[in-house]
């Protein structure tokens, strides 16, 4: 499903905007952002992801439009804010059924209403992504290490052998041994 982002909306929501001062603070920001999407949505939606900027000029040495990690980033220099150029995809959709807006301003979430898109607020939106990322890292971090499948007694016998468990080796034969009936 293709997604539409208010960038300043969603750095200020979330608090990246703010926390340092400096000449690069803003540009450091933008990236953080730009980086966090590109590691928390799904690999299918970051292609579909475009994220604009208000910015009267592109940052120094950028177009006003670019590819960041799959991310389509817009810096909407040629229109009043960067309101103004969400509004215009909107409008410019083809399928905006389909379209998820996240801002938490009224006048994009009414723009997207009209056109049927679904709007986000950038909090709940932002909350839910941290959600289901903490999920893949949770799920993956349960996967196990072990083989999906159980070992080959001669695997298991090499890796003991391997590591100088051939007393304990001898000591799990003899004990299967007995407890079947002491056949070979």
């Amino acid at each position: 499903m293709p997604l539409l982002i208010d960038g300043y909306n969603v750095l200020h929501v979330v608090g990246i905007i703010g926390r340092s001062v400096g000449p690069d603070s803003l540009q450091n920001a933008r990236l953080a952002l730009l980086n966090f999407l590109a590691e928390s949505l799904p690999p299918d939606e970051v292609s579909q992801t475009t994220v604009v900027f208000d910015a009267r000029r592109p940052p120094s040495g950028l177009p006003r439009s670019l590819k960041h990690r799959g991310i389509t980033v817009h810096f909407a220099s040629q229109y009043e804010d960067a309101d103004s150029q969400i509004e215009e995809l909107i409008s410019d959709n083809s399928s905006p059924r389909r379209l998820t807006v996240v801002s938490s301003d009224h006048r994009i979430q009414r723009a997207a209403r009209r056109r049927k898109a679904r709007a986000v607020d950038a909090e709940a939106w932002y909350a839910e992504i941290v959600r289901q990322r903490q999920e893949r890292v949770h799920k993956a971090a349960d996967t196990s290490a072990r083989p999906p499948v159980p070992l080959l007694e001669e695997d298991v016998e090499y890796w003991i052998r391997q590591f100088g468990g051939e007393t304990l080796l001898d000591e799990l034969t003899e004990i299967e041994k007995s407890e079947a009936g002491g056949k070979p």
